[in-house]
């Protein structure tokens, strides 16, 4: 019975530490847009382009925390 007790706590901690990437990601995900609002005031012209690379960096830094929530959702489930 104790080990149980003892398997499931430590599941659960480690859920909770895998999560902490997501706090990363919000940060990035800011930094992001940021530096999006950033260039256009410098350059309005490249608007498009500008955008474009956003919505890439936008997709990669939301990859990672869904990367990090799935590890947590394996920690917990797996």
């Amino acid at each position: 019975m104790n080990n149980q007790i003892m398997l499931q706590s430590a599941k659960q901690i480690g859920a909770g530490l895998a999560t902490i990437g997501l706090a990363g990601v919000g940060a990035g995900i800011g930094i992001v847009f940021a530096a999006l609002v950033n260039s256009f005031a410098r350059n309005p012209s490249l608007r498009q382009q500008l955008f474009g690379f956003t919505i890439l960096g936008f997709a990669l830094t939301e990859a990672i925390g869904l990367f990090a929530l799935m590890m947590a959702f394996l920690i917990l489930f797996g």
